[in-house]
């Protein structure tokens, strides 16, 4: 695993490669290259035996140029004001190409949230919460759930927010729990754009789906259910793995099991009758699917060269350096870049925040036509780009897709002042 890349200088390289094709003039591809402010704030909470603790945290937003800004909040160690400002350019870009009327932003806290208690994790987050409040709001940016984080943390963000502002503002933040103003399908979202968009590309290829090899890196939220969804497509799932390790049986099994077997466990390892493997090798096994589904920089040039998937679907944000891009486009491995793969997210996320503001839940169906609707307008958009410009990839053609959105919408907008 590469932990070199910096992301925020591989979304400044990916919006370079897609710039070329796209009418826009330098200084505006330089304005859509950095966020447009980031706070950077230091929070200290008081731990359970009544001593004070100083953690890092940040907030990105990236670009508002479609609407309010948009994305998750991470707890995770290695949260840095870089990844969250890559973090916050990949889902203003990831907004644009799936339609949907947002900017981009995100943010994090750098701890691991297994260090706490969970009354030291609501402290916590009600005081990144009170620090956030004059940004944050229904029409200006909306948090979400991200790595390590849930319903539980953005119910308590929503409920500090609501307090503080003596108001009632379910639109203030998306991901929440079902009686907390939820939607349905939301907790599913990103796994199923993964599904959709794998179903799709296989379609573009031409092959069938039904009885493919799968291998997940990363077995959370996204990773689990996108191998139930996929499985239950008829796609056989050969490998998964966690932080702890992997798993590996050229015959399959049931990702459903395997999920039950690390909520009781804690990780996927010792899983029936499987072979042990490590992520390293599970991102090189020879399958039809690839899915990482972890962290950023899962995939960098050298293990590029030793992947043997013919199909990656990106789970994860960023989990491919630009050089591993450049040899899997050598290779002719076919990358769905993450900004489709799993905007599934934020699209549901979208959902969720229209129903809040119409105060008028949908059903489940509902939700999920509606997300299928805009995955599969979007993937077409995809390859209509790739196929009539000269990119080197998918990745390439979903910016031009994206960016020229972003700039149409600035082009409108004008310039003030």
């Amino acid at each position: 695993m590469s932990d070199q890349a910096n992301p925020f200088e591989s979304l400044q390289e990916q919006v370079d490669d897609a710039a070329g094709s796209v009418d826009a003039s330098p200084g505006v591809i330089e304005r859509l290259k950095n966020p447009e402010r980031v706070l950077e704030t230091n929070l200290t909470f008081e731990l359970d035996d009544g001593s004070l603790e100083t953690v890092r945290a940040y907030r990105s937003q990236f670009n508002g140029d479609r609407g309010p800004y948009k994305g998750g909040i991470r707890y995770h160690p290695n949260v840095t004001r870089d990844e969250v400002k890559a973090l916050s350019g990949w889902m203003a870009y990831k907004c644009a190409i799936v339609g949907v009327p947002y900017g981009g932003g995100k943010g994090g806290i750098a701890i691991d949230p297994a260090d706490y208690s969970e009354s030291e994790l609501e402290r916590l987050t009600r005081a990144f919460a009170t620090e956030l409040r004059p940004l944050i709001g229904e029409d200006r940016d909306i948090p979400a759930p991200d790595v390590n984080t849930g319903q539980r943390e953005m119910n308590w963000i929503k409920d500090t927010y609501e307090t503080l502002e003596n108001t009632t503002a379910p639109g203030v933040i998306t991901g929440k729990a079902l009686d907390s103003g939820g939607s349905e399908g939301r907790v599913e979202a990103t796994g199923r754009s993964v599904a959709l968009s794998a179903r799709e590309a296989f379609d573009w290829l031409d092959r069938d789906l039904d009885g493919a090899t799968v291998a997940v890196q990363g077995y959370g939220n996204a990773g689990s259910i996108g191998a139930a969804l996929l499985s239950d497509l008829g796609a056989r799932i050969v490998a998964v793995s966690d932080s702890s390790g992997g798993i590996y049986d050229p015959d399959g099994f049931d990702p459903r099991d395997v999920k039950a077997h690390k909520a009781d466990t804690g990780s996927v390892t010792g899983y029936g009758d499987t072979e042990a493997i490590t992520n390293d090798e599970l991102l090189t096994l020879g399958v039809d699917v690839l899915v990482p589904a972890a962290l950023e920089n899962a995939i960098d040039a050298d293990l590029a060269r030793e992947v043997d998937a013919d199909l990656i679907v990106e789970a994860a944000n960023g989990p491919l350096t630009p050089d591993a891009d450049d040899v899997l486009a050598d290779s002719g491995v076919h990358v769905i870049p993450d900004i489709l793969a799993n905007a599934g997210g934020v699209t549901v996320s979208y959902f969720e925040w229209v129903q809040n503001r119409q105060r008028f839940s949908w059903t489940e169906e509902r939700v999920n036509e509606e997300l299928e609707r805009v995955i599969v307008e979007a993937f077409d958009d995809l390859v209509d780009a790739y196929e009539s410009n000269d990119v080197a990839n998918l990745r390439t053609a979903a910016y031009i897709v994206a960016i020229e959105r972003i700039v149409s919408a600035y082009d409108q907008a004008g310039s003030w002042p």
